[in-house]
């Protein structure tokens, strides 16, 4: 008996030493975590129910010159929905309102979707996908939808957040406005993109019931700073003519791809720039930014420079006579010939230009050249031909011109070729600087996109006009070469566009298309031929021609041949258009009117139409027998929407004088 008492003592006395143990390193790792572990455990509960949160600043605006928006950040939302969440009585009595609703805001049949609520509500589904990309307005409306608006827990609804860059104006200079995103950076967002993030803030937020997350302090530990804002040069008018204009003319050619550019003279702001290239489906859409990145030869458009040489060099004037021959010769058994058969003959040089001679250029310049072709070239190189403009938007085309010290692409007939702008490559950007520096009385200033960088309506930097060149060529110079471009419209290849009601002045550009055959060991293409179905049409100048306010150059590639593929028929129609309407709807303090002309019969005809612009009307007015554009401006201004067909006077209207005036309405008129 007392070896058993004894027996269940020891036990007892064991399991007492074990819990005094048990109980002691309970005390001490109960110390240890306090005391010794305790930053590093506060430091973790800290972790796990508090955090530190990002406050996303606002991604800056772009805005057009006029303050029109360009491009800006929306939200967007993906809607799902978490089917089992939703009572099965709640799910039943409801889902065919649901249903409803959603068939009238996404447009499929109602059927639709209350098959796929049941299928999903069959598997179990939580995370049921309902609509992408839905806007602000809609997500608050499917938020009030039959179950949706019982919440989260009850009704099933989530909706995740996205934030985009949304382009107000469309697809319009949409590579020009670019974007900075998973496609890397392009355009003027691409370029400018460090100043637009702006900076994040911080706020601090502690776990809640729920696995929800709310803010500890009413004030933000570090307050976001939104982006800049970028102001650009762009005209959303100008923008939308000039847009309007290629689109048309690349449709009915059925090119390739084309570019146009309008800028303004004296300040190089650039106020339209439109890029559309061809899909497979023979739609039109802003591909790539073809007036900057894309280089290539430019055909008689360079003759300007070579003319401008040679007169500013004093080696010919305009009434120098030379042999065009009968229009081929050949050099070094290379031939030179020009598109009207049977040549032109003796004529004077401001005519070889008019009519766009290849073999009155390329005589010229080898005549006085050809034994110093480094002369030729350097002046080139003054003109901004031989470097990149230095845009800070990416993706600038590099051009090419030979230089004579470079024996490896040094050729005999390399100073000929170039006369007439063929064996170089340049950029529609560079071809278009140069030209505005003659309308800018020789003052060579760079195309800018950028004004301003602004923050909160607070203006932080200002990008002033760039001077590249005080003055590329002499006063007497360039007023030759001013008349000689005007009388190109007038009575030269582009006669077609003239027109008595404005003046331009330009140059068409025609050049077969150098087909490449072969890579070379770089990668570069060698070898190759110039294709006599592709051809690259153009046409570059200024407007008004005797106080230019605007320069303006058309480039289309490809376009469709049996329709036409001269510089005259595909580019030259584009120019006018964007010139008469720009010129039609600026207010009349930036229109160039020249004050000595004060003939009798001009100024009642502008005394008779100011008459009828400032009558107020009710009643559709008759324009029959009235200048496209007068009629054009009279219309507009009151208040109506104006198509035009053809060139010249009103022939047709489809309102009928006196029908009562309701605004907005569309009137077609048909030109003569």
């Amino acid at each position: 008996m007392a070896t058993h008492k004894k027996s269940i003592l020891t036990k007892f006395y064991l399991v007492g030493a074990f819990m005094t143990f048990f109980l002691l390193a309970i005390v001490f790792r109960v110390f240890t975590i306090q005391y010794s572990e305790g930053d590093k455990y506060r430091k973790l509960s800290t972790k796990s129910t508090i955090k530190q949160d990002t406050i996303y600043a606002n991604k800056g605006n772009v805005y057009a010159a006029d303050g029109n928006l360009l491009a800006t950040s929306m939200t967007k939302f993906t809607i799902r929905m978490d089917v089992v969440a939703v009572d099965e009585i709640v799910f039943e009595k409801n889902i065919v309102a649901l249903s409803d609703e959603l068939s009238n805001m996404l447009g499929k049949a109602s059927n639709f979707y209350q098959k796929k609520l049941r299928s999903a509500k069959k598997k179990k589904n939580r995370y049921l996908l309902i609509a992408r990309n839905v806007g602000y307005i809609n997500y608050l409306k499917m938020k009030r939808f039959p179950i949706f608006k019982k919440g989260v827990y009850k009704g099933g609804f989530i909706a995740e957040p996205k934030t985009v860059r949304a382009h107000p104006i469309g697809k319009i200079a949409e590579r020009t406005i670019g974007y900075d995103d998973f496609r890397g950076g392009a355009g003027i967002e691409g370029a400018f993109s460090d100043y637009m993030k702006g900076e994040n803030g911080l706020r601090w937020k502690q776990k809640i019931a729920k696995n929800q997350w709310k803010p500890i302090n009413d004030v933000n530990e570090k307050e976001p700073v939104d982006g800049h804002d970028i102001i650009t040069t762009l005209d959303v008018n100008i923008q939308d003519i000039t847009h309007h204009a290629l689109l048309s003319k690349l449709e009915y050619f059925e090119a390739d791809h084309g570019c146009a550019v309008v800028m303004e003279t004296a300040t190089g702001e650039v106020k339209a720039i439109s890029n559309l290239g061809r899909t497979s489906k023979g739609t039109y859409y802003e591909k790539r930014n073809y007036a900057v990145w894309e280089s290539s030869e430019p055909g008689s458009t360079f003759k300007l420079a070579s003319l401008m040489i040679a007169l500013d060099d004093k080696v010919i004037d305009t009434s120098t006579v030379i042999d065009t021959e009968k229009g081929k010769i050949f050099i070094h058994n290379r031939k030179v010939e020009d598109s009207h058969k049977g040549g032109y003959g003796k004529i004077s040089a401001a005519r070889i230009f008019e009519v766009s001679s290849n073999v009155g250029i390329v005589k010229i310049i080898k005549e006085h050249y050809d034994h110093d072709p480094q002369k030729y070239y350097d002046k080139i190189k003054e003109y901004g031909f031989t470097k990149p403009i230095g845009f800070q938007i990416k993706g600038e085309g590099k051009p090419y011109v030979p230089n004579p010290k470079d024996k490896k692409n040094w050729n005999k007939i390399s100073l000929e070729w170039m006369s007439w702008g063929y064996g170089v490559s340049v950029t529609p950007m560079q071809t278009l600087m140069f030209y505005n520096a003659i309308a800018n009385n020789g003052v060579m200033v760079k195309p800018m996109f950028i004004k301003e960088l602004r923050r909160q309506d607070k203006i932080e930097k200002v990008f002033e006009t760039e001077i590249i060149h005080p003055k590329i060529a002499s006063d007497l110079t360039l007023n030759k070469v001013k008349k000689v471009m005007e009388n190109v419209v007038k009575r030269g290849t582009a006669n077609s566009i003239y027109s008595s009601n404005f003046s331009m002045a330009g140059k068409t550009g025609t050049a077969k298309k150098y087909i490449s055959r072969t890579k070379d060991d770089q990668g570069e293409w060698q070898g190759g031929y110039y294709s006599t179905k592709k051809y690259i049409a153009s046409f570059v100048g200024f407007f008004p021609a005797n106080n230019p306010k605007y320069s303006c150059i058309v480039v289309i590639h490809d376009p469709k041949k049996e329709k036409g593929y001269y510089g005259a028929t595909v580019a030259a129609p584009v120019f006018k258009e964007i010139a008469q309407k720009i010129f039609t709807t600026t207010p009349i303090d930036v229109q160039s009117v020249d004050d000595k002309v004060a003939l009798e019969a001009i100024n009642a005809q502008y005394h008779e139409f100011d008459q009828i612009q400032n009558k107020n009307y009710s009643e559709i007015p008759d324009v029959r027998g009235m200048e496209g554009m007068d009629a054009l401006s009279l219309l507009e201004n009151i208040g109506l929407k104006v198509k035009i067909s053809g060139i010249g006077k009103v022939r047709f209207q489809s309102l009928r004088k006196g029908e009562k005036l309701i605004k907005g309405s569309t009137i077609i008129l048909k030109l003569s």
